[in-house]
């Protein structure tokens, strides 16, 4: 066998293998039930920040630990501990995921990514309220 030949056999071999170890990494999109059920997995979970309840944030304390608590798309509730800085404008989201994984009760994420709301409000709506002022 030619170098060459080896040489590519080797190269296909490490590519195959770095392909699946970012398959593996991904996470998969769940639900808090279904992240208690797998705690030695990472879950991206989908959710509304319950405002009612208490945001716990101390950076005099702890810069570096951040709680809430989060509804899930299925309507469960978790308090939610995130080993980072509070995101700015976090209270503003329409919409959290939480990349981690469940521990006991809590849930511990690695990251936070949040959907804000729009800046721009409805088109037609402004339209049809500049109309009515005019009028």
């Amino acid at each position: 066998m030619k170098k060459t030949h080896l040489f590519a056999i080797i190269l296909i071999a490490v590519a195959i293998g770095a392909i699946l170890s970012t398959v593996a990494s991904s996470g998969t999109y769940s639900d808090f039930a279904a992240a208690a059920k797998n705690p030695e997995t990472d879950f991206h979970v989908n959710g509304k920040l319950n405002k009612a309840k208490d945001m716990h944030y101390d950076p005099v304390e702890n810069a570096n630990l951040f709680s809430f608590y989060m509804v899930d798309k299925k309507g469960e509730e978790r308090k939610v501990f995130y080993n980072g800085t509070k995101p700015q404008d976090f209270e503003k989201s329409d919409e959290i995921v939480l990349v981690g994984r469940m521990t006991g009760n809590d849930f511990i994420a690695k990251s936070i990514l949040l959907k804000c709301p729009s800046k721009y409000s409805n088109p037609n709506e402004d339209l049809k309220e500049f109309k009515s002022t005019k009028s």
